[in-house]
């Protein structure tokens, strides 16, 4: 049985890729560009673009299960030839974000949401983990964190409970070699609720030195974020950040729940993550 891993670049298709292939399992590590993929020895690569439909097939062949990052391109398609080429169960990563009130029209939320119903529609066993903020989003702040620059923020108040992209795979994995997730829809969230504030503070502390905050306005953020997002996303995000200044972030499912392992936390991560904050 091949199991196929779609964004296989990623941090947490990486690492998902690692784990099944040490555990003897056959894997296959899909890429719109296969030849920047790098993969371990003996797990073999395909050609996978969401949209290129003539890419599916060969893709597709032998698989009985799917880790799948959410593309809503050709996303109806690559289903009919997931279902024609036998696959059994799809786990995708999606995100806890397409539990919003307006979901549907968020654009931080509406790609998970396309993807998760096309599979909702389908004939396919799906299992949907739906992370909150990973941990990893901190890198944002590593350029300025590196040349001693504050961070500006709208709101250093926002209470989040960031997960590490680890546990994300540990909870991948389950759902492709167990039985216990299988055709559940779960919301991952890290074991504590931080504010951006505490998570520099933590930061800081791990790095050995201050990291200055500034609260600026709103405007002034939406102008900074404008430089690198859409405009719609940007408001996005401020909407969200707005909402959680309000008091601490709900602790969902994590590894301690699903697995019974305790659940890494901000602090773990950024002490194995303390050189991307340094200038290179």
């Amino acid at each position: 049985m091949t199991i196929l891993i779609t964004g296989a670049r990623g941090k947490v298709g990486q690492a998902v890729i690692g784990r099944l292939h040490s555990a003897g399992l056959t894997v296959r590590a899909a890429s719109a560009n296969p030849a920047e993929l790098t993969a371990p020895a003996g797990v073999e690569v395909a050609e996978l673009a969401l949209d290129r439909p003539e890419t599916f097939d060969a893709a597709l062949r032998g698989v009985r299960q799917v880790f799948l990052y959410p593309q809503p391109a050709g996303i109806h398609e690559l289903v009919k030839a997931a279902e024609a080429a036998g696959v059994e169960h799809v786990v995708l990563l999606s995100s806890s974000s397409v539990l919003g009130p307006d979901a549907e029209h968020d654009p931080l939320a509406s790609h998970s949401l396309q993807v998760e119903r096309a599979l909702t529609d389908s004939g396919l066993t799906c299992t949907f983990l739906r992370p909150d903020a990973f941990a990893s989003n901190s890198l944002g702040w590593a350029y300025f964190i590196g040349r001693s620059m504050p961070i500006q923020l709208a709101y250093p108040d926002a209470h989040i409970a960031p997960i590490h992209p680890e546990d994300i795979a540990d909870i991948a994995v389950e759902a492709l070699t167990g039985t216990s997730l299988t055709g559940r829809s779960v919301t991952l969230t890290g074991p504590e609720s931080l504010t951006f504030r505490e998570q520099l503070a933590l930061l800081a502390d791990t790095l050995g030195r201050d990291i200055p905050v500034e609260q600026i306005t709103r405007a002034e953020a939406e102008q900074q974020m404008g430089n690198y997002m859409p405009a719609p996303m940007v408001s996005s995000l401020l909407d969200l950040w707005e909402a959680a200044d309000h008091g601490p972030a709900a602790i969902a499912d994590t590894t301690q729940t699903l697995l019974g392992r305790p659940a890494r936390t901000y602090r773990q991560w950024a002490a194995e993550n303390a050189s991307a904050f340094t200038q290179h």
